[in-house]
């Protein structure tokens, strides 16, 4: 299959991503037009070279906050979601559940009150637009601290809105340990939320085995350093608990895969762990869903009927219930059926 024809078929295939961050999937478009919003110059094709030039994750985080440094006002998100819808639509997925991280916009002050709303109305749009699903984990954020992370739960205790589903732990690993956090994780389930953490994506395994067994985390974000831990992958492989995964992203961060072809997505599908794929940041790391599923096949050797099972796995782990995860599985095989006739 060429590739004009890979990305055709696969765009028809109805697909889930479960670990993406608003933020940044934010256009170079947007970006400017914040920009120019907030300092009244344009911002240089140079100054976005050197926004996009890091070489760690902690450097990505620091870019990262400098894009939510941008904004100015609530009203800002709505670029956020159109960018949102557009990038959904290009690569086909009909339910997204993405992380919004809000610490840093209520420290400039931002009223999350009027964030909720806007969040609230654009889902509600993209879904009567687009027939789109896009739920919404709140980031209680590591890097702020456990006694950030308290006041962000009640912060979405107080204020819920339709779309919202639940909390995820991001932000650099190396200064929040997934353990610190248990008891906002704790309260979080015990309310009948989601939770989720970022987990051996810098740290090693001992940073996971931490996020399920102390934070009961319901999914591992990234968890690539379990491949250093075959107790661990026999683990997960029997629990069925779900990795999302984002090879791009962990090539771009350079901690444990230095390439594509060194991500341990094959061995983890392998092993029969409970594998999503996704792209983490697509601004950020210059790729979307549609290339990540393309360098399945070609850098990981991935056959179709393998990376159809992928797809399937990323229903299979979203929070959507048991019906709707059947409508779409059934989605999944119908288009595939249709396309390949």
């Amino acid at each position: 299959m060429k590739k004009s024809e890979f990305y055709s078929f696969y765009k028809s295939i109805p697909k889930a991503e479960l670990h993406i961050h608003i933020e940044a999937v934010i256009s170079k478009k947007s970006i400017k037009k914040l920009y120019l919003k907030k300092n009244g110059t344009a911002f240089s094709d140079e100054a976005m070279k050197e926004l996009f030039s890091y070489s760690d994750l902690n450097g990505f985080i620091a870019a990262f906050l400098a894009i939510q440094d941008l904004f100015t006002e609530e009203d800002d998100f709505n670029l956020v979601f159109e960018d949102l819808k557009s990038y959904l639509v290009r690569n086909g997925i009909t339910h997204c559940e993405a992380f919004f991280a809000p610490s840093a916009f209520i420290k400039k002050g931002f009223d999350y009150e009027k964030m909720a709303q806007i969040f609230e109305s654009n889902i509600k749009k993209i879904k009567e637009e687009t027939g789109i699903t896009v739920y919404l984990l709140g980031d209680v954020s590591r890097t702020f601290g456990p006694k950030n992370a308290e006041n962000n739960l009640k912060m979405f205790i107080k204020t819920p809105f339709n779309g919202f589903i639940g909390i995820g732990l991001g932000g650099a690993e190396s200064k929040g340990p997934a353990r610190e956090f248990g008891c906002v994780f704790e309260e979080a389930l015990s309310l009948g939320m989601h939770a989720v953490a970022h987990a051996g994506e810098d740290q090693d395994s001992s940073s996971i085995w931490d996020a399920l067994n102390i934070c009961h985390s319901q999914r591992i974000g990234h968890g690539i350093s379990a491949i250093k831990d075959e107790k661990l992958m026999e683990y997960c492989a029997e629990k069925q608990i779900p990795f999302e995964l984002a090879p791009t992203s962990n090539v771009f961060t350079k901690k444990y895969v230095k390439d594509l072809k060194s991500h341990p997505f094959r061995t983890f599908f392998d092993r029969g762990m409970l594998v999503t794929l996704n792209t983490d940041d697509p601004l950020f790391f210059d790729v979307e869903l549609l290339d990540e599923y393309w360098n399945l096949k070609k850098e990981m050797n991935f056959t179709d009927d393998e990376l159809k099972q992928v797809i399937l796995n990323s229903f299979k782990a979203s929070f959507l219930n048991d019906d709707e995860k059947n409508i779409a599985f059934a989605a999944v095989e119908n288009a595939w059926k249709n396309y390949t006739k």
